[in-house]
């Protein structure tokens, strides 16, 4: 029913225009964690060299999602995606024809931010087309472009085996200017684009305690799958002596799971709630990361990595579904602030499993530290609940949390 609710409602082309955007902006976002197995190798770099390499674009894009979400409430989701991907051609031809000192990758890394602030002008497109009862599948669906994320771990050991990094990152640029096009072509800005405000009415959202419960939320849930995402390939070779191209095509099942299913959590969320649903994923996912903490046999293992970042990813999508009923009018800002969260424990992620790797000799510790966050995590969820019920008692029927 809510399929055929959607179709009706909104805009088709501007919605599949925002996954597309998120898509391949996600994919540019995380090429450094994909390649990372490769760059680590020429490079000769440490455990926690190797973690910083991948976690820098993640911590970068925490802040340009805080530029790109008062971008898009001023100027709108359609320009300010089309400056990122313009943006983000710099990073890749600058890796592609140079990046031959740990210094420049780095400097990548920061540029390469810009493409993961692609979330704070993709889901404001999406939730700003449709009513409030669809909100959480239309942003579960363009959110679903996180699966550009599987196209990189899927590919990229592959080319690189073949025709080295570098060149990699070169060929990137070719998805990134066809969707470029596409975007353009498609994409509108919703009717409902607030007024500009200044700057300072802004920062009062930072003031509020939901902002923080929501920033948290989304630290956990898609901090966790950004990061685990982008250290996994390293995960699997050094603790299962994986090859390049096995370690790629495990992390791609991985990732598989949780974006396909972002958009299932969003649908879910809009019928049961989303803090019903948060609830369930948050102890799902903090199990299974206490499983692979045993560091089982390598079956066991991946089966606890996807059915854990399918519980992440269906959460990014019931955070969402929470997101909008809240902050209506602030979409962009607090998308951004969130996203920005959520950036953030996407770099601490792999510098937690890496750090404590270099520090005790196992990823043991390290996997059960992030499970014990998720208990954390619950926790603040339960308390958070009671007073999302007193303030929105008078909301109407269809919001559910």
């Amino acid at each position: 029913m809510r399929l055929i609710e959607l179709r009706k409602s909104g805009h088709a082309p501007s919605l599949l225009s925002s996954f597309l955007y998120f898509d391949v902006s996600f994919m540019v976002w995380v090429i450094l964690g994909a390649l990372g197995v490769h760059i680590a190798n020429d490079f000769n770099l440490s455990p926690s060299e190797k973690r910083f390499i991948v976690a820098i674009p993640i911590l970068s894009g925490s802040f340009f999602r805080l530029i790109f979400g008062v971008l898009t409430d001023r100027i709108g989701p359609r320009k300010t995606a089309i400056f990122g991907m313009c943006f983000s051609l710099i990073p890749l031809v600058w890796g592609w024809q140079f990046g031959d000192t740990i210094a420049e990758l780095y400097l990548i890394g920061i540029l390469l931010g810009v493409a993961g602030a692609s979330f704070a002008a993709a889901i404001p497109m999406a939730s700003r087309w449709y009513p409030p009862h669809l909100q959480g599948l239309a942003m579960g669906i363009a959110g679903a472009g996180n699966s550009g994320t599987l196209f990189a771990t899927l590919f990229s050991p592959r080319l690189a085996e073949a025709y080295g990094w570098h060149n990699v990152m070169g060929l990137a640029c070719i998805p990134l200017l066809i969707v470029f096009i596409v975007y353009i072509i498609l994409a509108k800005d919703p009717p409902s684009q607030p007024e500009s405000k200044p700057i300072t009415e802004y920062l009062r959202i930072f003031k509020q305690k939901d902002t923080l419960y929501f920033s948290l939320f989304y630290s956990f849930t898609f901090g966790g799958f950004v990061g685990l995402s982008s250290f996994l390939g390293i995960f699997f070779v050094d603790q299962y002596h994986l090859s390049k191209v096995q370690a790629g095509d495990f992390v791609t099942l991985c990732v598989a799971a949780g974006s396909f299913f972002r958009p299932i959590g969003g649908f879910i969320a809009d019928k049961i709630g989303g803090v019903r649903l948060l609830t369930f994923l948050l102890i799902a996912a903090a199990l299974n990361m206490f499983g692979v903490s045993q560091l089982p046999a390598l079956y066991l293992a991946i089966t606890f990595l996807i059915i854990g970042m399918l519980c992440l990813g269906m959460g990014n999508g019931a955070v969402f579904q929470l997101v909008p009923q809240r902050f209506s009018k602030e979409i962009g800002m607090i998308t951004g602030i969130v996203g920005a969260a959520g950036g953030v424990g996407g770099f601490f992620v792999p510098n937690i499993l890496g750090t404590l790797k270099q520090v005790t000799g196992t990823y043991q510790i390290g996997f059960i530290v992030y499970a014990v966050l998720g208990v954390a995590v619950l926790i603040v969820l339960a308390n958070a609940q009671q007073s999302w019920r007193k303030k929105w008692i008078s909301n109407e029927a269809s919001i559910k949390i």
